[in-house]
């Protein structure tokens, strides 16, 4: 079998299910049915197991803001409301989604009807979907988002489905890759007629066509909401529809033609599954580069009054793509090529009204060729990675192997200690040299993460977010003893704040928003590995307060310096306790060992001038 094959026919198998079950039709029928008669913006119904809840595409958006330029940080106020969403990588910019269409969300949110009928579609359905045409899809989309994250923190089942028909964009890149990380893509279905204008706005600056948005949006409205009488609603001028139409199909050519940096880089980016249809069938693609790629392909075969009046058309494609998926088969048996992958090629061609004998065919199975690449490139990355990690794994043993002889050592100074004052044997030279392999490695993982090249939900991942903290409670305390042996503390001040390698931080949280239960437990040993990898820098920071004590007589920088160094002394006790510390902590010469010892003597003595002490403290806090 090609072995590209099953890629593509992933989506064109995708598309059949959705046109083969009647979710397409019934999500359809209520979006009518929420356009011509909703005063709330939305209506809810039950079919058997399935809950729907249909959004009117007939809100006005066009008060603040006619040309949806403006956009928005999601809500993040405490309430949980996108909770999943706003778990961000370090130097990425904030979800953004549209203004006007979070307000209409909000506004629906926020009525008890609304509150009310999903409690029950919750308590009754075993699937909840969410539709909306226009307007009303990235209401549904929004709902989606809100009902996904409520049913995550509150550990329910119901699954989710979102089917939009010409929705606009809804937010940025964030928002994509959020949506990617929490392995919600799946579950949303935006259905694009190949030259419905709608979806394809808000990829251009709006500004020269905002005085025209409000007209279209009312010819729009006045058709959706009575098609009878939309035929009273006075059309566009064949000039505004022309103006719209070059303006669109201009800055979207751009667009692509810049490249894939800015067709992932603007201000707006499509998430989930594209699924295209026309009058000979539908695909699925869920590739965001090759969305817009086909969306501008798509155009360059459509009229400006088409472009306009395809937005009105869904319910003519709906009912004709299940009948369509059976006969283009037949139709089309003597076209297609042996290749098994060239023939879903030609499939899934001719699935979006594309004829191999047009120009654009070209281009356009190029595209779709890309989109399987580039859908693959981030797993067989971390394929990759896994290669990389099994052969790196001997410098992680040589690591593990020395600190074994350290802990075991007479000298009884421990695995951090031994490594601060190592000479310069091979034994030595070869766990330094192991150390910056290592550290080249995991920089390179961070690289390709956060450049897009692996899987978004790659730092969730059990297999990486384990590695990753072994490395980092093996490795980092031998960073903190190399910092401090050469006296980088005292040019660029302690450890933690001011020496920490960033991918030790990306790894804390990594660590920390792993979905892990049932982990309180308590020790009957000490661990292997100190898991507080900033331990050994907390003590370095410890033993120059205690310098400090000894070099100052100031009654007020005194109790501070007591204060703190009390404070670490109850949380490393806490962790010996708890055993939650390596057994080179406790060797008999460690760092730790010798400062607890100091420290126990200067308490003693502390307590012999307690009396005076307090004297001086209570004369300075005196006002």
């Amino acid at each position: 079998m090609d072995t590209e094959t099953s890629s593509f026919e992933t989506s064109e198998m995708l598309a059949t299910f959705l046109a083969s079950t009647p979710l397409l039709p019934e999500s359809w029928r209520l979006c009518n049915l929420a356009n011509a008669n909703s005063p709330q913006g939305f209506v809810a119904e039950q079919i058997g197991s399935i809950g729907y809840v249909a959004f009117s595409g007939i809100q006005s958006v066009s008060g603040s803001d006619p040309s949806f330029k403006n956009l928005v940080p999601l809500p993040d106020d405490g309430s949980g409301m996108f909770y999943p969403l706003h778990r961000q990588t370090e130097g990425e910019e904030p979800v953004l989604v549209q203004g006007a269409l979070l307000r209409i969300f909000e506004n629906i949110y926020k009525d008890p009807s609304f509150q009310n009928q999903m409690q029950t579609l919750m308590q009754t359905s075993k699937s909840i979907i969410f539709t909306g045409h226009s307007v009303g899809g990235a209401t549904a989309s929004l709902a989606a988002l809100w009902l996904l994250s409520y049913l995550q923190s509150n550990f329910l089942n119901p699954s989710v489905l979102c089917i939009t028909f010409g929705s606009p964009l809804l937010g940025n890149e964030t928002l994509s890759r959020a949506i990617l990380r929490e392995k919600w893509g799946g579950k949303f279905c935006h259905v694009v007629s190949k030259f419905d204008i709608m979806p394809r706005m808000l990829f251009v600056p709006m500004d020269p066509i905002a005085p025209l948005m409000k007209p279209l949006l009312h010819f729009w409205h006045m058709n959706m909401n009575s098609p009878p009488f939309g035929l009273l609603a006075v059309p566009l001028s064949d000039d505004s529809m022309a103006q719209i139409f070059r303006h669109v199909f201009f800055h979207l050519g751009s667009l692509v033609e810049t490249g894939e940096e800015a067709v992932t880089g603007g201000m707006y980016r499509p998430f989930g599954n594209y699924f295209f249809c026309s009058e000979d069938g539908a695909i699925c693609v869920d590739n965001a580069a090759s969305v817009v790629k086909m969306m501008y392909l798509l155009f360059e075969m459509v009229s400006p009054s088409s472009s306009i009046g395809d937005h009105l058309k869904y319910g003519d494609y709906v009912g004709k793509i299940s009948l369509q998926f059976l006969e283009k088969r037949s139709f089309m048996q003597g076209e297609l090529p042996e290749s098994s992958y060239e023939a879903g090629v030609v499939l899934a061609l001719q699935s979006t009204g594309i004829s191999c004998k047009e120009q654009i065919a070209g281009t356009a199975t190029n595209c779709l060729k890309a989109a399987r690449r580039l859908g693959r490139t981030p797993n067989l990355n971390c394929a990759n990675l896994a290669i990389k990690l099994s052969k790196i794994n001997p410098y992680r043993a040589e690591i593990e192997w020395y600190k074994a002889l350290c802990d075991r050592s007479d000298d009884q100074m421990g695995y951090y200690d031994s490594f601060k004052q190592r000479g310069a044997s091979k034994r030595d030279f070869k766990v330094n040299l192991n150390r910056h392999k290592l550290a080249q490695f995991w920089d390179n993982v961070i690289n390709l993460f956060e450049s897009n090249q692996l899987p978004h939900d790659f730092h969730t991942q059990g297999k990486w977010v384990n590695a990753s903290q072994s490395y980092k409670l093996l490795v980092e305390p031998l960073d903190i003893a190399e910092y401090y042996r050469t006296g980088m503390h005292r040019s660029k001040g302690h450890y933690i704040d001011h020496g920490r390698e960033r991918r030790y931080r990306i790894f804390d949280r990594w660590w920390k928003e792993r979905s892990v239960r049932g982990e309180n437990y308590k020790r009957s040993k000490f661990a292997s590995l100190t898991q507080d990898t900033c331990f050994w820098a907390s003590v370095e920071e410890a033993r120059d307060l205690l310098d400090g004590l000894r070099s100052t007589s100031d009654p007020s920088h005194l109790a501070l310096l007591w204060q703190k160094i009390d404070g670490f002394a109850s949380y490393a006790n806490a962790l010996v306790e708890n055993k939650e510390v390596s057994i080179d902590v406790v060797a008999k010469n460690s760092s730790y060992s010798l400062w607890l010892k100091d420290y126990n003597e200067l308490k003693s003595q502390m307590v012999q001038f307690r009396p005076l002490f307090l004297s001086f403290v209570n004369e300075e806090m005196v006002p």
